[in-house]
């Protein structure tokens, strides 16, 4: 059964001066779904994940959530309809344990007082259910490896409970063994029903966790792939725009070849 969309995006534009970053751009994410953006450098996946996410809104076009229209200026609004965004640069708190980035902005309390023992609580409570793997909520996160940092940040942004969820390269800078456990980690997030938009270079990543494949080529949609009945081969073709130029090639030796 196909769930309608959570999030669609029509006719999306944003230019910068006289640099057209996207232009109409279109856009579906349904619940329990991940959705690979793929595209070279300067194709606009930046700029589209900050037009989702009201950090830089879009010149215009049309969002719809949950099936009604609704405008993005700012991130609170974004937020406020239950999108979450983690950037590359994850904005830890190095000197906070993990308990303490968790809740940063959202502590407990209670009398007046935070409430350690209740954050942790739910901080060990998540980390279960997400099947994440911290020796103890307690330690810094500077003392934390790469991949368990990514692993808190996501967790970071759940504790608002979204219903879209927007990952920024987040195995960019991980090894084998922590990709693999962070791709777990958005299956398990998909199994619960989250809608995530995964942006990455990583074929392979998108290979394992992907349902469909969204490309943009120097600002505009140029393919939407279902990631189980499409070639690796394609899916490149489309984002270095081979397959544009073996059709321009094709057409113009038809042109020469016409009497």
């Amino acid at each position: 059964m196909a769930y309608p969309p959570v999030l669609a995006l029509r006719g999306i534009s944003k230019r910068f001066g006289g640099v057209h970053a996207l232009v109409d751009v279109e856009l579906q994410i349904r619940a329990g779904e991940v959705v690979a953006l793929v595209g070279d450098n300067g194709a606009g996946k930046s700029t589209l994940v900050r037009a989702i996410s009201g950090v830089g809104p879009a010149d215009k076009g049309i969002i719809e959530w949950e099936g009604r229209l609704v405008q993005i200026k700012r991130p609170h609004d974004a937020q406020a309809l239950g999108i979450a965004t983690v950037y590359q640069d994850l904005a830890m708190c190095d000197n906070l344990d993990v308990v303490g980035n968790l809740f940063l902005g959202r502590e407990i309390h209670r009398i007046g007082i935070l409430d350690e023992l209740e954050m942790e609580r739910r901080a060990r409570e998540l980390m279960r259910t997400l099947s994440i793997r911290i020796p103890d909520v307690r330690m810094p996160v500077s003392a934390l490896s790469a991949g368990q940092r990514q692993a808190v940040a996501i967790s970071r942004s759940l504790m608002a409970t979204p219903k879209v969820l927007l990952l920024d390269e987040p195995t960019a800078a991980l090894g084998v063994e922590q990709t693999s456990h962070l791709l777990d980690l958005v299956e398990e997030l998909r199994d619960h029903g989250l809608a995530v938009l995964l942006i990455s270079h990583n074929m392979g990543d998108i290979k394992a966790v992907a349902d469909r494949v969204a490309v943009l080529r120097l600002g505009r949609n140029n393919g939407l792939f279902d990631v189980n009945t499409t070639s690796q081969e394609r899916i490149i073709s489309s984002i270095t725009g081979a397959a544009d130029n073996a059709v321009a090639h094709r057409t113009t030796r038809d042109e020469e070849a016409w009497p």
